[in-house]
């Protein structure tokens, strides 16, 4: 099989509600994954992953809007700002769904949202553009819910599988599983050989399952 782009676009709530542990260990996790990113893509030669990142808080905005390949790829630290406008984060990321600018025999996107709070915006608009193109249909998809005050009702419907759960990263070492988990498991699903027309766009022939995170007792919590 001719090499393919996978596109792997993190979704990262910056809302004031992050500060602090939170954004801290976020930005740690996600660098520390990098590496192991790397070693998933050149496991998988078939496929090129490719990364890009999307903030969001009073606005939202890339911070990698060109997909940069995971050789490639450096962590640039976020920053808290402001208020959880999620709806214009799908927004920006349906409009890199289409194809173009999508090639068309990419393999499936990986959509991952990582979220601590409660939208305050239209997020169903911005949800149902994304469903509205056919990546976004297509898209695998992972959901990591941050502490307890997490709208988790609001990352199941993201998730749009009724079969598939949000991971709960309820203290930093919860965290730094999902976040490990959701760079490799969800990237291993979407480079899995398709059955289809040969755009990209067939049923994975081996789907993904989140896994259970366990927690010790004298772990924080968030």
């Amino acid at each position: 099989m001719a090499n393919r782009p996978v596109h792997f676009i993190w979704l990262l709530d910056c809302s004031y509600s992050m500060q602090g542990e939170k954004i801290a260990k976020l930005n740690y996790a996600i660098r520390e994954s990098v590496p192991e990113m790397r070693s998933v893509a050149h496991d998988n030669p078939a496929a090129q992953l490719l990364l890009r990142t999307v903030t969001f808080s009073t606005t939202a905005q890339w911070l990698h809007q060109t997909p940069v390949p995971v050789d490639d790829f450096t962590w640039q630290d976020v920053q808290v700002d402001g208020m959880t406008n999620l709806g214009e984060a799908l927004h920006l990321v349906a409009r890199e769904l289409q194809t173009p600018p999508m090639p068309q025999r990419a393999l499936k996107p990986v959509l991952a949202l990582v979220s601590d709070g409660v939208p305050t915006d239209d997020w169903k608009a911005g949800l149902k553009a994304v469903d509205a193109t056919p990546w976004g249909r297509k898209a695998v998809r992972v959901a990591i819910a941050i502490g307890a005050d997490a709208d988790r009702g609001v990352l199941q419907e993201f998730l749009g599988n009724p079969e598939l759960q949000p991971l709960d990263a309820n203290s930093p070492k919860q965290l730094a599983a999902a976040i490990r988990w959701a760079s490799t498991a969800a990237v291993k699903a979407a480079s899995q050989p398709v059955v289809g027309d040969g755009s990209g766009l067939g049923t994975a022939k081996q789907p993904y399952a989140p896994p259970v995170l366990d927690d010790d007792d004298d772990d924080d919590v968030w």
